[in-house]
């Protein structure tokens, strides 16, 4: 048999973490001298070691390896740490493909005008209503009349706050006339639906975000860069574009201070 310190070399670990081993249950010396206290170790016991610090370089915890090697729940330890690294991986291919998709638009002298990011946007309850505008110039008129309109007839109705006022556009790409679009804007509650005005629920997405600062006119750019992303950056456009208004004719008196934000609903591919 071996003294601690002489294992604790032999499996190349401390001498402190063989202690916290034996005191947390997973690695008990074979003897422990009573006059002295001196803890020993057998050969064999490197195998149980091993084990422990093959688990522990996986990424498992003290109390998971200690299921693992008492044969407690084995299969879903391990297959939950799969999933986790899978998962991680992911995040760090995403990172990696990104950054070198940022480090190239450097090289290549792009004006990194815009930016993208992936957002989660959660669930919203929201009225709509259904357009098709000449231009865009049109939404100046039609969208601070739609809130009166939704208003006179849902006495009390309350935006969520922040705000989240938005259009889906219908055509799926951008055009500059005849724009199909639906008109949004959460709420808190559903109200009456009726005169071309229905409150819905819609789902959670995860969008390919940038944000356009000025007219809605020159927002072509930022549809193409938002696109153009996320093919590059392995995602799957699945739904229509949603703009989202954060500033605009009804807070800025100037439209070079309107901020829009367009968001492009994706999955992994």
């Amino acid at each position: 048999m071996y003294r601690i310190g002489m294992f604790s070399k032999l499996g190349k670990v401390t001498v402190k973490t063989l202690h916290h081993y034996d005191e947390v249950g997973l690695l008990a010396p074979a003897h422990v001298d009573e006059e002295n206290g001196y803890r020993y170790y057998t050969s064999d016991q490197l195998f149980r070691l091993n084990e422990i610090m093959a688990l522990r370089q996986m990424g498992f915890s003290i109390s998971e390896i200690s299921a693992i090697v008492d044969g407690h729940n084995i299969t879903g330890i391990l297959t939950q740490r799969q999933a986790e690294l899978e998962n991680e991986v992911q995040n760090i291919t995403d990172q990696l493909f990104r950054l070198n998709c940022y480090i190239n638009e450097q090289k290549e002298g792009h004006s990194m005008n815009y930016q993208a990011v992936i957002k989660e946007i959660p669930a919203y309850i929201v009225y709509a209503a259904r357009y098709t505008l000449p231009n865009y110039a049109a939404l100046n008129e039609i969208m601070p009349a739609l809130g009166e309109k939704v208003s006179k007839a849902n006495p009390g109705i309350k935006c969520v706050e922040p705000g989240y006022c938005f259009n889906v556009y219908l055509d799926g790409e951008y055009r500059d006339k005849d724009i199909n679009v639906e008109i949004c804007e959460a709420v808190t509650t559903k109200g009456k639906d009726g005169d071309g005005i229905i409150f819905k629920e819609i789902p959670a997405i995860s969008a390919v975000s940038v944000l356009h600062r000025g007219a809605y006119e020159k927002i072509g750019a930022a549809y193409a860069y938002a696109v153009q992303w996320a093919e590059q950056n392995g995602y799957q456009i699945v739904d229509n574009v949603r703009e989202s208004y954060i500033d605009g004719i009804w807070n800025k008196d100037n439209m070079d201070d309107w901020l829009t934000e367009i968001q492009v609903p994706v999955v992994r591919k």
